[in-house]
């Protein structure tokens, strides 16, 4: 089981994150979120793999599995996610508490 490579950015609203697992598609990966932690696997099948004698290759071939703790600032039941082209994206919705919000300020 190898870690994907995840990069991850903050909007004021959300945070996303992009895990890179190749040969994973949509009905391969799983996620959870259970006791604030997040837990992501992508399954690869090696039948495609199988007859192939690669000549040079930069990754392994083989299953994927990355967990990370949520804090209490990310809205856990809005998470949503997609896969495209081996890419896992997760919107990790930040809670209405955790949002910045302007203050306004009036005369007296």
């Amino acid at each position: 089981t190898y870690l994907p490579d995840v990069d991850i950015c903050e909007t004021a609203d959300s945070l996303w994150l992009h895990a890179d697992m190749p040969g994973v598609d949509e009905q391969s990966v799983n996620i959870n979120v259970a006791n604030g932690v997040l837990s992501i696997e992508g399954r690869v099948s090696l039948e495609d793999y199988e007859n192939l004698t690669p000549i040079y290759t930069e990754y392994n071939v083989g299953n994927y599995a990355r967990r990370f703790t949520l804090s209490n600032e990310i809205d856990t039941d809005r998470i949503t996610a997609r896969m495209f082209n081996g890419v896992l994206e997760l919107e990790l919705p930040k809670a209405e508490h955790a949002k910045p919000r302007r203050i306004s300020v009036s005369a007296r």
